[in-house]
């Protein structure tokens, strides 16, 4: 499932009706004003290219997602 997001509603529709998504209303963190929600589209597949077309962009998945961070030390760091 992938996940596009769209400021326009007609952005988030005219997505949603070529690629066969869903559309929905998002909802960031902290933001209360309905007016500053944008749009969501849930896809099976993504074109990334209509998307970006549109003015939207996809939710990084966990394969977009930079490298795993360094395993962390077993034992304190000895400074003397």
């Amino acid at each position: 499932m992938l996940i596009a997001y769209f400021w326009e509603q007609e952005d988030a529709e005219a997505v949603a009706s070529a690629l066969d998504g869903e559309v929905r209303r998002g909802r960031f963190h902290g933001e209360d004003d309905d007016e500053d929600h944008p749009w969501v589209v849930v896809l099976r597949e993504a074109d990334e290219d209509l998307i970006e077309q549109h003015g939207g962009w996809l939710e990084p998945t966990a394969d977009d997602s930079v490298a795993a961070p360094p395993p962390l030390p077993s034992e304190p760091k000895r400074f003397k």
